[in-house]
């Protein structure tokens, strides 16, 4: 029983990631700045890599051979203090940024709450990992959004 609910667990983050890639994919639609799209692309590819990684755990899990292992992250909290700008044309290169790092947060609070439901062992494991995942592309992302929209002045 416990081996179902981890692949139906699996599932639903390996569509959860498709939907991410999908999203940032379109989004790179929504400006023309090279940066802004060079970054969204890099994020895209990176909910790419997290589907494989979740596959990948899923046949690792029916083998019983599954290991994780869980990264710092610097979690800022910049996100929480802005307001998520809405989805348009020609957006503006840090309000791409700001954008993904509400929807990384947002990923990240989805695998921490499911976490957070399950007892200690595998699936619990893996969902942790995930949020840890969607936290390190927050963190980028509101350090590219600082960067963008607080730039540096001839005074230092």
């Amino acid at each position: 029983m416990a081996e179902k609910n981890l692949t139906a667990l699996i599932d639903m983050a390996i569509e959860r990631e498709g939907e991410a890639y999908t999203f940032y994919m379109d989004l790179t639609q929504k400006t023309s700045d090279p940066a802004a799209k060079d970054a969204i692309l890099f994020i895209a590819d990176e909910e790419k890599k997290h589907k494989a990684f979740l596959e990948n755990y899923r046949k690792e899990a029916e083998g019983g051979s599954a290991k994780l292992q869980l990264n710092e992250v610097t979690y800022y909290k910049i996100a929480e203090h802005e307001k998520e700008p809405e989805v348009s044309e020609n957006m503006a290169r840090e309000s791409i940024f700001l954008l993904a790092a509400h929807r990384e947060l947002r990923a990240h609070n989805f695998y921490r709450e499911l976490a957070g439901a399950h007892p200690d062992g595998d699936p619990k494991q893996m969902l942790l990992k995930m949020a840890n995942e969607e936290l390190k592309h927050k963190e980028k992302m509101e350090y590219l959004y600082t960067n963008a929209a607080f730039g540096q002045t001839s005074g230092g």
